[in-house]
This record gives C-alpha cells, structure tokens and sequence, in this order.
C-alpha cells in the first residue's frame, strides 16, 4: 500500500483520479463506535463586551496552548483531556474534542477541557460568548494569514456575509461516524435532514453588532448567503437515495477554488476557477491529492463528510447547553431504528434551511418536527448508556427545550 506521504503528493490528472481519492478518504464505513464534538466561542473582555479583543492578548491568555496561527514559537499544547484549541480569524476560540466510543465520557472530558480553557482566559479578564453571532461587536479581523486573506477576497466578490462568518459567527459541530456500508445512505440522509428543525430548536443568534437582525439564527443566514457551491446541503429531499459519495464528488469537483497555496502570501486563486477546471488544466501546475484534501478543508455544506460525517449547522450554546444537541443527535443515530424513523419525521421539512434561520420555532412545520425528534430522543437516550445524573440532566435538557418548542407553537 502506499505510505500516506506518498498519497497525499500524488499528482491528478483527471477527475477519475480525483473521485477515487474522495471515495477512499471522505465516507470510512465501519460499525459506528465514535462521537466528536468542536465547540467554538467569541471571546470578550469580561468588563467590557464591545471591546474588540486583540491577537495578542489571545496569545497571552492561551499561552502553550496557543496555536501556530497566532504564535509560531507556541508548542500548541493539547488541553488536558485531549482539546486542540484553535483560533478563527475574527478572534473566536474553538476546542475540536479528542472523539470517544463513549458520549458520557465525550462530555466530560470536553466539560474539562473548557473549564481548562476558561479559566486560562479569565486570569487575562476575557470570557466565552454565549451564542452563535457576536452580539455585540461589528466584524473586525483579528488573524491574518494567506488563507483568511484568500477567502475574504473571493467572499467580498459576492457581498458582506463572508465577513459577518469569518469575524463574527460561533458553531457547533457533532462528529459522528459515517456508519456501516448498507447504513451509509440513511445516516447521512438523515443528519441533513433533522439539520433544519434542530437549527431551529437551537438557533441562538438572533443578535448582532448591538441589534436584534430579524433572524433567529443570523449566523446559518450568513453561511446562505456566502456561495451556495460551497455552503449549500449536498443532500438535498429533491433527490433522496442519490448516492452519497457520487454527490459529494460532484459537490467538489464543481466547487469554486478558495485558496490557492503558494510561497508568497497572496493565495487568491482566479475567479470562478473550480477543481474540476484545475484538473482540466486551468492553472499552471496540475493540482496534487493534497491539493484536492485542501480544496475539502475549504468548502462549508452543513454536513461535510471527512471519513466520519461533521454535522456543522448548530449555532454556539450558552454555558453548559451545548451539551444537549449532542445528546440529541448522538441520541438519534444511536441506532438504525431511530435514525429511520428521524428521517421519516425530518424529511418533509428538510429543504426549509431559510426558514429555520429566519424564523427558528415560529415557523410552524420546523416546530413540528422538533418536537417529533425531541421525542424520538428521549426513548433513545437510554440507549447512550449514560451514568444516571448525567442522563437526567440530558433528559431535562431535552424536556426543557420540547416545551420552548410547544410554548412558542400555540
């Protein structure tokens, strides 16, 4: 077999060559056995949440733990209990878990990971926001690098929202295994399509830069309005039982280029320029299988298949809430009988992305099938094997946001 250094310098010469590679390294089938979480924050300065918050004072407060983006001396230390801490270009700080076969030992962990994280920006007087979009403060670039360039550059060519996602947005993000092969299709059908009630049922992002926006989720609005090539559902009710790899091939083979790597700092590739185009022969060199690997680290659907599915639609929590998407989602792909009926229940609602960040709960369908899937997670939840407190609090965070649900419904 070939070494992975090897691989990932292999030169493409054609798409073929690009959709076998994609096949390989985007959908790992397999028994599901692992649950991943990456948790994002804004950081503010505790006495002042308008303040803007500088790269420097980030580094200060992250110390070793910092990353190379904003301290290339740092030895990017993990967190205690696995967290890599990385930092978005408006300033957000985000903790990718270390993935476990166990949900409750997936929250605990990522619960010390943050109070680690916490406490480090406290002693510098900074704490972590508490929803998806910056409340307070107007889009402001605090890193720097070839790539944030590049992509601010190609985003200003279709309006502000790609600011208002790079500077001022906070996520969520569930990892969960692809899934046996006979599985596969179902499962990722199904993430896609509990994506818009769940963006509803947790949309915290209805504040921005000192105003209400009219959104429920200001946040998933300025993922829509960047570039749908790019930002759009790969998986889409119009087309059901398409195949999942196929789909994702043609996804981003026609995806325009973001970046294009180089040793000067000017990474702004030609406008329009998609991978297909590169492998066609549209730039000077052909692009390399690490070439293609990069491309995938630059496209955002709201579920992106990296060998596990990365379910990217959940706005930021406040405090200790993040934990409750989670367990729903880990609660509804615990097993096929569940993730079968949360498809039957998502489906006629899976379109609605617009809706669920405009409207959030007020739009009546999305309300509904929040509430089906809050239900089929609570006789899930069992299923998790979760230590008796922590089941109850699940539970009742579960319980807590069915009634919003049905409170906001009447």
């Amino acid at each position: 077999m070939m070494s992975p250094e090897l691989d990932r310098a292999t030169v493409l010469r054609d798409e073929a060559a690009a959709a076998g590679y994609l096949a390989r390294i985007c959908f790992k089938t397999g028994p599901p056995t692992l649950t991943g979480v990456e948790l994002e924050w804004t950081v503010h300065d505790a006495a002042d949440p308008t303040r803007p918050v500088d790269r420097e004072r980030l580094r200060r407060a992250l110390g070793r733990h910092s990353p190379v983006t904003i301290d290339p001396t740092s030895p990017a230390q993990r967190l205690r209990h696995g967290g890599a801490v990385t930092v978005e270009p408006g300033g957000q700080v985000e903790i990718s878990s270390a993935p476990r076969p166990s949900v409750a030992a997936l929250i605990l962990a990522t619960e010390a990971d943050i109070a680690e994280l916490t406490a480090a920006l406290h002693a510098d007087g900074l704490v972590l926001g508490r929803s998806g979009m910056d409340p307070w403060r107007a889009p402001l670039p605090v890193l720097e690098t070839p790539r944030y360039q590049a992509m601010r550059c190609v985003f200003d060519r279709r309006g502000p929202a790609g600011r208002a996602m790079m500077y001022s947005t906070a996520g969520l993000q569930v990892c969960l295994d692809a899934g046996e092969p006979a599985r596969l299709a179902q499962r990722w059908a199904a993430a896609h399509a509990v994506g818009p009630p769940l963006l509803a049922a947790f949309a915290t992002a209805d504040r921005h830069a000192g105003r209400r926006t009219g959104w429920a989720s200001t946040r998933m609005a300025a993922w829509l309005a960047i570039d749908p090539a790019r930002t759009a559902p790969v998986w889409s009710p119009a087309r059901p039982d398409r195949d999942p790899v196929a789909a994702w091939t043609e996804y981003a083979l026609a995806a325009p280029l973001l970046c294009v790597r180089d040793d000067g700092p000017d990474w702004t590739p030609p406008a329009g320029v998609t991978f297909a185009d590169w492998l066609a022969g549209a730039l000077p060199h052909p692009p390399t299988t690490d070439d293609l690997e990069y491309h995938l680290s630059t496209l955002f659907p709201p579920v992106r298949p990296r060998g596990y599915l990365e379910i990217r639609y959940l706005d930021a929590q406040p405090g200790r809430e993040w934990a409750v998407p989670l367990a729903v989602l880990a609660a509804l792909f615990a097993d096929p009988g569940t993730t079968r009926e949360a498809l039957a229940v998502a489906e006629p609602v899976a379109d609605r992305w617009h809706a669920a960040a405009r409207y959030g709960l007020a739009d009546a369908p999305l309300a509904d099938a929040a509430a089906a899937l809050f239900e089929l997670a609570l006789a899930a939840l069992p299923g998790l094997d979760l230590p008796a407190g922590r089941h109850e609090e699940m539970s009742r965070g579960i319980r807590r946001h069915r009634a919003v649900v049905e409170r906001r419904h009447r």
